[in-house]
């Protein structure tokens, strides 16, 4: 079923001219990133999507904008900041967004409305996870203690094996070899131990 099926027609209280959902084309993706390039229609769409109410007054999207804007509260926005805000989003971001069939905007009585068309956005607005494991680092870092354990154990093995030559170290033959095999079994096993897990991040 296409977007246009879906969604309710357009009440009469829209910016006149402005055509219904039904009449108006589904967005393109350059549509949607244009209306997404300035940062006053991505506020206002974010705080649309953010509110439960069916409608909201443009002085408060104009006011949460300035907010944004000026990195303060509502509370303490002079009005010469609230007024830089709210002629453009009366004049320009709002009727463009009511022309896109994004919201319902009644311009005399000041009142705004999302259409459903307004949830294409979410996923593009959708706050950017850093908390995330990464998955090259962690397996960079096994892999960096799995190939550091093998080359110890062969550089132990090696010194055991020189010192008993030079006579340095007095070690029965049979002993020197168990310490030897038992070295490199263990750096075996710790080799193919993070072999899996290296294939187990990857398969995630």
């Amino acid at each position: 079923m296409s977007p246009q099926s879906v969604l309710p027609p357009r009440s009469s209280n829209s910016a006149a001219g402005s055509p219904s959902l039904e009449e108006s084309p589904e967005l393109s993706q350059d549509e949607i990133f244009h209306l997404l390039q300035t940062n006053r229609r991505r506020d206002t769409i974010r705080y649309l999507l953010d509110m439960d109410a069916e409608s909201v007054k443009m002085r408060d999207i104009a006011e949460h904008v300035a907010a944004l804007e000026h990195e303060t509260t509502v509370a303490e926005l002079t009005s010469t900041q609230r007024q830089r805000v709210y002629i453009p989003l009366y004049q320009s971001h709002l009727p463009k967004l009511d022309k896109k069939g994004v919201i319902e905007y009644n311009k005399s009585r000041g009142i705004v409305r999302a259409t459903d068309r307004i949830e294409i956005f979410r996923p593009h607005l959708e706050p950017y996870r850093d908390d995330a494991p990464d998955d090259d680092a962690e397996r960079s870092i096994i892999g960096y203690f799995v190939s550091d354990y093998y080359a110890t154990a062969i550089a132990a093995s090696t010194s055991l094996l020189v010192a008993s030559l030079l006579g340095v170290l007095a070690l029965p033959g049979v002993m020197l070899g168990t310490i030897i095999t038992i070295l490199f079994v263990l750096a075996t096993i710790g080799t193919n131990h993070g072999d899996s897990l290296l294939g187990a991040g990857t398969a995630e």
